[in-house]
């Protein structure tokens, strides 16, 4: 099977659903001629043509206006924000337009598209490179968001969301984009063709939207996370009544107090310690104390300490 970085991932998922479906087009900035900021879509253009595949003017609201509208007719735009820090001035298409057009015209116009989005730190990107605004979307009703932590995991969701008859954020760790992570910043990078989860299918496959993955099975603990997380604290954990919630994104409203409502719901009466969480701070994110913000390893394994003590 062959070995791909998540970024050589995300441009398979595209190319397979430009090649299966002519309804499938792909534009956003620099991501035709160019082929992406971070190159995700090389190549596509070429292949598929200016129709398919183009650039627009650096204009967020208009890139996803436009895509709100293709899909209304019947296409399936998958349109690139370069960064997710630029997505605010398409907030309001986003959120009052894509994600209610189904329910305010009952049913008879739905909207499957798919803004795909770099999220989170990591890179030296500072405040305006580096932001985790998930909750920002999952807190509204009509949008999936999708975090994908591995190569596999990328296409295979990308393709499930290009399908998806309704909008899907798709937001893409880009720590993750070239290997996995595991909290040393200043360590050796492993790159995904020395890790198992950098084998990917060329083809089509799908892996189900909505459905979280066992990445390590044990009994002690329950760690839930997703994205650039998930490889910092399976280095913090080693080895379940207990569980700790681990993501990048700033504490306060959080979609990890999401999380441990619902373990809270559904969990309560097996729990043997209070839930701890690991987050960023909550400050506008630090280009001159990255790391500090960043969730450590040691932090992790501090709260797993706390909670295996309780």
């Amino acid at each position: 099977m062959a070995r791909m970085t998540m970024i050589e991932a995300l441009r398979s998922a595209m190319d397979v659903s430009l090649e299966r479906d002519p309804s499938v087009i792909v534009f956003g900035e620099d991501v035709g001629y160019f082929g992406g900021v971070f190159r995700c879509t090389a190549g596509l253009q070429k292949k598929y043509g200016e129709e398919r595949v183009f650039d627009t003017p650096i204009n967020e609201s208009a890139i996803v206006g436009l895509a709100v509208g293709m899909a209304a007719q019947g296409m399936k735009p998958c349109v690139e924000i370069q960064f997710a820090d630029y997505m605010f001035p398409a907030y309001d298409q986003i959120t009052q337009e894509a994600a209610r057009l189904r329910h305010r015209s009952n049913e008879q116009f739905t909207c499957p598209m798919v803004v795909r989005m770099p999220t989170g730190g990591g890179i030296f990107g500072g405040q305006t490179h580096s932001q985790s605004p998930e909750a920002l979307f999952t807190h509204v009703a009509g949008l999936k968001v999708v975090i994908p932590a591995t190569p596999y995991d990328a296409k295979g969701l990308l393709i499930a969301a290009i399908e998806d008859p309704d909008p899907v954020i798709f937001l893409e760790p880009k720590r993750l984009y070239n290997g996995p992570f595991y909290g040393d910043h200043s360590g050796k990078s492993v790159p995904w063709s020395a890790h198992p989860a950098g084998e990917v299918p060329e083809g089509h496959y799908t892996v189900p939207l909505g459905k979280a993955a066992v990445v390590r099975a044990g009994s002690d603990v329950t760690v839930l996370t997703y994205g650039t997380m998930v490889y910092v604290t399976e280095a913090a954990v080693k080895e379940t009544g207990r569980c700790v919630v681990v993501h990048e994104a700033t504490r306060t409203s959080g979609f990890g107090a999401e999380l441990i409502a619902e373990v809270q719901e559904a969990c309560f009466w097996h729990l043997r310690a209070p839930i701890q969480r690991i987050t960023g701070w909550d400050a506008p994110y630090p280009h001159a104390q990255e790391w500090d913000y960043f969730p450590s390893t040691a932090r992790i394994s501090r709260a797993l300490n706390t909670v295996m003590e309780d």
